[in-house]
């Protein structure tokens, strides 16, 4: 044998190799598809099954309705949300309360002062100042954060603390 022959005969052996791994390729890829086209038929049968031309038109208008249906239900959950984020904002939503004692020999802080804000920092401040003899109750109004009337340390800090917390409602 020549070097020619030799050569040609690689030559055909790579090509029919190169053949082969593209048929073996083509089967693969026609099974694959042959199993897609058949779930699909499936999912087409079991869509049809038992339906003509009406029932299928009435299954889709049944659909139509139920979209109809969820819409206006939507809608009303979306009023009912606007409504309740409305009245959210005029609510008291920031809360903050500092104990402390009033006077050094009345221990166990009885004493506090809360402030309550909405989400413009519109409310009030309540102080409750215990001693032995009795318990005195101050309310204080808050306008767009600033107290009218002087504030102690307690109540000053009351007011921070209310007023550094995250509102409820958010847009």
């Amino acid at each position: 044998m020549n070097a020619q022959q030799l050569n040609q005969e690689q030559m055909l052996l790579i090509g029919v190799l190169v053949l082969a791994v593209l048929v073996v390729a083509l089967l693969t890829i026609s099974v694959i598809l042959l199993v897609k086209v058949s779930t699909l038929n499936k999912r087409y049968h079991a869509f049809m099954k038992g339906s003509d031309g009406t029932s299928l038109e009435s299954t889709i208008l049944n659909r139509f309705k139920e979209i109809d249906i969820l819409k206006e239900e939507s809608k009303y959950i979306s009023e009912k949300l606007n409504f309740t984020c409305e009245t959210l904002i005029t609510a008291y939503q920031k809360i903050g309360i500092v104990k402390y004692d009033a006077f050094k020999e009345m221990g166990g802080k009885m004493s506090f002062s809360l402030c309550m804000l909405d989400d413009e920092n519109n409310g009030f401040i309540l102080t409750s100042m215990h001693t032995r003899e009795g318990c005195y109750t101050y309310l204080k109004e808050i306008i767009k954060g600033k107290a009218f009337k002087i504030l102690a340390d307690e109540e000053r800090h009351a007011l921070e603390e209310a007023m550094n917390k995250r509102n409820l409602y958010t847009e």
